[in-house]
């Protein structure tokens, strides 16, 4: 529902962070990495999500998209709610926990207050393959300047193609096509190839 918030950054505990925008103060639940990432700032922009439940609306925010992105494959995890997101995330880094999911490093995520052996074992046999096949790094780094290229990648990893299946079709699109093509163009041109 909220991409994200930008606004004054008028409260900050570990736990949480208040910012005002549009005359309006969210209270936005936040990791120790985003706590970290938010060290001195006066106005900041959170990237968010909502999770709605029959007696709340939670929002919760993260410093950068990788870090949400990360969030969502997490909670997607049968028996890992955001809670317990938040937890990993405060505990390890989120590249320290791509990594150990990619790894099967059980023994890291274990680790975690909260994640036993059954949960972790969990969490790498549903992300694994996910996270292996977008390529490391893929939830964390995100490019600061979105070409044409990077939107059409991004388009074909969220269609489900593997990050560097897709990267040839895109060039090949470029080679054929050349650089002056939309970004509807060039992924029209790069499915055409897959």
């Amino acid at each position: 529902m909220y991409a994200y918030i930008d606004g004054k950054l008028t409260f900050k505990c570990p736990t949480y962070i208040v910012i005002e925008a549009g005359g309006v103060g969210y209270q936005i639940n936040i990791s120790l990495n985003t706590y970290s990432a938010l060290a001195n700032t006066e106005r900041c922009k959170v990237y968010t999500w909502l999770h709605v439940k029959e007696d709340a609306h939670t929002l919760y925010g993260f410093a950068d998209e990788g870090e949400r992105r990360l969030f969502l494959h997490l909670i997607s995890v049968s028996g890992i709610g955001p809670t317990t997101c938040r937890m990993m995330l405060s505990s390890i880094t989120p590249v320290e926990i791509q990594n150990a999911i990619i790894n099967a490093d059980v023994a890291l995520i274990q680790r975690i207050k909260g994640i036993g052996a059954k949960s972790a074992q969990r969490i790498i046999l549903e992300l694994q393959d996910k996270l292996k096949k977008e390529g490391p790094d893929s939830l964390i780094s995100m490019p600061l300047h979105n070409t044409v290229r990077n939107e059409a990648l991004s388009a074909l990893i969220m269609l489900g193609f593997g990050k560097q299946v897709a990267e040839k079709a895109i060039d090949n699109a470029i080679k054929n096509g050349g650089e002056d093509l939309t970004v509807e163009q060039m992924i029209k041109v790069a499915l055409k190839n897959l």
